[in-house]
């Protein structure tokens, strides 16, 4: 099925937010949508879906197979959602019912549902099985991680075999193996026939599924082409930043800073730690020492347990057996987390300044170096003015981390701390957080699934994994 926008605007007021004059979608060639965070690209998304916020307003053209649907009107396509068009959300764990299990989600999005919920649920156990789910088919969205989360999420808006496919960030907070296989499945639905539109900051994903790539910066597209071309010979500068700003390419690793393992004082002690969680050991026998100013990574595959490990280290996570032992410096206040999903940390309901607000007065804070932090990792003052569900996640993402440093911690535990931001963003942002952690003697313990940046930001990596059972199992970063 074609697809053609013209003259699409997304505007908050009189603010454009998105500026496209022309797109066209072809079956059979996927286009990827790559760029800065905040520039629209889920906007976009959410144009041609009719699901953009109430306080945005869309206009231009849709045109699907010869029918056209004024983007104005937020009804008109409502009757497509499921069968001719279906969208991959941002946030998965937004987006999942918590009332439901993972299989009955799925099922109901299946063709046969309404007729023939049995087949339904088949289909959408095989389905789960397929993505490496069989086993949490049955499981609550509390029950599931990050990745697995998102793979739930694909399972559901690729049921019911919809010719086109909108996916926004598919392959956040997965492990590379995962990645490979949310890959096969895009390149299926586009083999088959279908059309695709990706949108996502992860430009392997971008050089796998081939066929075109937009590049977006401040509401416009400013390259675009097939995407051999725009990803290895670039015209345009922001295009060119953008590729050396992935973390193999990085110049200046921030592991060159830090402290060592052995330098200073122990913060966080865990000895003989085990846990399980739905009947899966995720570590067992596992012992570690967390120092000021150290940086440690957690890596894995998607369900291995680095979240649960964290927050077992935490505090917030009893373990099964073992104890954990916390430094006095990490009272009041100072042991910090950011959460994977930065939406769950903030109250959807209150103003980001009054969230802000609370914390500053709480703790008796600066109010100036608010705006000063906010400034270094190019945030907009009127930011603070929205709700939380009126800015992008990655503009959520980097108030997450303004927020935790704001109360200048002796410990930050990062959950995939970037998995929203573009790269260019994402290596500032983080530039920014060594550089106060550095000067705060501040010990990072960071969740990733990219290698290059676990060694470009961390000495020592703890992997976890079903063959994983060492004691302190380490890779010292090169």
């Amino acid at each position: 099925m074609s697809m053609r926008l013209t003259h699409l605007a997304v505007r908050h007021t009189d603010t454009p937010l998105v500026e496209v004059s022309d797109l066209h979608f072809e079956p059979g060639r996927p286009v990827t949508i790559v760029g800065e965070s905040g520039s629209g690209k889920s906007l976009l998304a959410h144009a041609i879906m009719g699901t953009l916020a109430a306080e945005l307003t869309a206009s231009g053209n849709l045109t699907m197979d010869g029918q056209s649907y004024d983007l104005a009107d937020r009804a008109n396509r409502r009757r497509l959602w499921g069968r001719a068009m279906s969208l991959l959300p941002q946030e998965p764990g937004l987006a999942l019912d918590p009332t439901m299990r993972a299989r009955e989600q799925v099922a109901e999005g299946a063709g046969s549902f309404t007729t023939d919920r049995r087949a339904a649920r088949r289909s959408a156990g095989t389905l789960l099985a397929s993505l490496g789910l069989g086993q949490a088919s049955a499981a609550f969205p509390h029950a599931l991680s990050g990745g697995m989360a998102q793979r739930v999420a694909f399972a559901a808006a690729t049921i019911g075999d919809a010719p086109v496919l909108i996916a926004d960030e598919p392959s956040k907070g997965l492990d590379q193996q995962a990645r490979a296989e949310l890959a096969k499945l895009l390149k299926r639905h586009v083999d088959a026939g279908g059309s695709l539109l990706t949108i996502t900051h992860d430009l392997d994903l971008a050089r796998e599924l081939a066929g075109d790539v937009l590049v977006m910066k401040d509401a416009h597209i400013v390259e675009r082409g097939p995407a051999r071309r725009v990803l290895t010979e670039p015209a345009h500068p922001y295009t060119r930043r953008l590729l050396a700003a992935e973390p193999a390419n990085w110049t200046r690793p921030c592991a060159h800073a830090g402290a060592p393992a052995d330098a200073g004082e122990p913060l966080i002690s865990g000895e003989g730690l085990a846990k399980a969680f739905a009947g899966q050991q995720l570590f067992s026998d596992l012992s570690l020492t967390i120092r000021a100013g150290e940086r440690v990574s957690l890596s894995g595959p998607s369900g291995s347990g680095k979240t649960t490990l964290g927050n077992v280290l935490l505090r917030l996570l009893p373990p099964d057996t073992g104890y954990v032992h916390h430094a006095e410096a990490l009272h009041g206040g100072r042991l910090q987390k950011l959460y994977q999903d930065p939406a769950v940390a903030f109250p959807s309901r209150i103003l980001l300044r009054d969230s802000f607000g609370d914390v500053i007065r709480r703790h008796r804070l600066e109010p100036g170096r608010l705006g000063k932090l906010m400034a270094s990792l190019r945030l907009a003052p009127d930011l603070l003015h929205r709700m939380p569900g009126q800015v992008s996640g990655g503009e959520l993402q980097r108030l997450a981390i303004i927020r935790s440093m704001l109360l200048e911690p002796a410990l930050v535990f990062a959950d995939e701390p970037t998995s929203r931001l573009d790269l260019i963003t994402q290596q500032e942002t983080l530039s920014c957080l060594m550089d106060q952690a550095d000067r705060q003697q501040c010990a990072l313990v960071l969740v990733t699934h990219d290698d290059a940046l676990a060694d470009a930001v961390t000495r020592r990596r703890i992997p976890l994994g079903p063959a994983e059972n060492a004691i302190d199992r380490v890779k010292t970063a090169g």
